[in-house]
């Protein structure tokens, strides 16, 4: 009998036990549901030549920064995809197995060959999308219109399939049309509840188009239905913080990080962990809401076991602003020296913005507002290539205005104010804009 994935691309192996527990654990990996890991291994055990299994299991190890258990299951997918896969799985297989391996530019490079031939191939499609997506990292300026090219090129491949519903829409909306991008969005979601990622696209759907209140009532009413465990329950609560920010609830988000976002409990990947984590602390300050010198340390300390080197520029920023908000200026100088070295070797693809972030963190972190602004002002609009959502990297556009207001310039901070008010209705920026106007 031969078996196919739910988009019918033919699967290799003979078990049908095998080959339900992956369909069902490749719809759980694209819904960010619980039960991707074990559903894969159910399915190596029900077929130990199962090569597509044991690819998408090392996805899911490297997703949790798994490094050595994601390229040992990646090395024993090419092995025997070699001996007994199409040429569509030997290709699939060599692009998961080339993101286990820090090798992104080949990997897209090969992703996007692959679509050509295989359009219906979900899972190495996602591999671009997200915020943390192969064209996210990879240090274009335009990977949003990127992400929206891709897709609306394979649209006809899918129809009214839940899964690129949720991606397409969340697409645009990162683009700059979250009417549109929330309406597709919308439809994905009705199609499958359970799928955080469409919550997670929805709620920066609402974020764009200023719908606090839908934002509040979605999140309130889908996340007792997800387990704590899944992939995206500390980001979707990440997102709930911002939304107690924008009411004007600091005590509220502060809860929210103590009760789901800090790292001693928070179970996500730790990239997650610690982006979330560094973006909401320095929210709070920005806000005005103190945070303790030992909670800015007891995260960097934990940041640092994860992510100790240079590499991806989304991270780098965040390690700098964390270690200048900790005080730990030998770490911040130790980064940003590093990403000044990779930046001559000609491996930095976000270029000199990734550096002069750190830098203006400092300077932040110091009260010398003037020159964080100084820094800050000349590369605001490079700020996209190193990656994230347009929700996360505002925190970066956040710290401008405020050092413009500190530093003495109010008049350009009304006018960065007055461009995010038109973009979008927000009551944070409101009563920002009012302290601008204040003598």
């Amino acid at each position: 009998m031969a078996f196919e994935d739910r988009y019918g691309l033919p699967l290799s192996t003979s078990s049908e036990a095998a080959a339900e527990a992956y369909r069902g654990g490749l719809d759980l990996m694209l819904s960010a549901w619980s039960g991707a890991a074990s559903a894969m291994d159910r399915a190596i055990e029900a077929d130990g030549d199962f090569a597509l299994a044991y690819a998408a299991r090392a996805r899911n190890h490297l997703i949790y920064a798994e490094i050595e258990q994601a390229r040992e299951k990646a090395a024993t997918a090419r092995k025997l995809v070699a001996r007994n896969g199409t040429a569509r799985e030997q290709s699939h297989v060599e692009v998961l197995a080339l993101t286990t391996e820090g090798q992104p530019v080949k990997a897209l490079q090969m992703t996007l060959e692959h679509l050509e031939d295989w359009p219906r191939d979900a899972l190495i499609l996602s591999l671009p999308l997200g915020a943390f997506g192969l064209f996210a990292f990879s240090g274009m300026a335009d990977h949003d219109q990127a992400r929206v090219d891709l897709c609306e090129k394979h649209r006809r491949h899918y129809g009214d399939d839940w899964w690129f519903l949720t991606y397409l829409g969340w697409s645009h909306t990162e683009n700059g049309s979250a009417d549109q991008g929330r309406r597709i969005t919308q439809r994905g979601f009705e199609l499958r509840r359970e799928n955080a990622n469409a919550v997670h696209a929805l709620a920066h759907a609402m974020f764009e188009d200023g719908s606090t209140q839908d934002a509040e009532d979605l999140i309130a009413g889908w996340l007792p239905l997800y387990n704590r465990s899944g992939l995206l329950y500390g980001h979707v609560t990440w997102h709930r913080a911002l939304l107690a920010l924008e009411n004007g609830d600091t005590d509220r988000a502060g809860a929210i990080y103590a009760d789901a976002i800090q790292p001693d409990i928070n179970p996500a990947p730790p990239l997650n962990v610690m982006t979330d984590g560094v973006s909401l602390l320095w929210r709070l300050h920005a806000c005005g809401h103190p945070v303790a010198k030992d909670t800015w340390l007891d995260l960097a300390g934990h940041a640092a076991r994860w992510f100790p080197k240079a590499g991806n520029s989304f991270v780098d920023v965040h390690m700098g602003l964390l270690a200048a908000m900790a005080g730990d200026w030998c770490a911040l100088e130790r980064r940003v020296a590093e990403l000044e070295a990779r930046r001559e070797q000609g491996k930095l693809p976000a270029g000199p913005v990734v550096p002069e972030l750190c830098r203006a963190a400092r300077a932040f972190a110091e009260e010398n507002y003037r020159t964080c602004a100084d820094l800050l002002a000349p590369v605001s609009s490079e700020v996209v290539r190193i990656g994230g959502s347009h929700a996360q990297r505002e925190m970066i556009e956040d710290m401008l205005l405020l050092a413009l207001m500190k530093g003495g310039e109010a008049a350009k901070a009304r006018d960065l104010l007055d461009r995010r008010l038109h973009r979008r209705p927000s009551a944070r920026d409101a009563r920002w804009r009012a302290a601008a106007a204040s003598p």
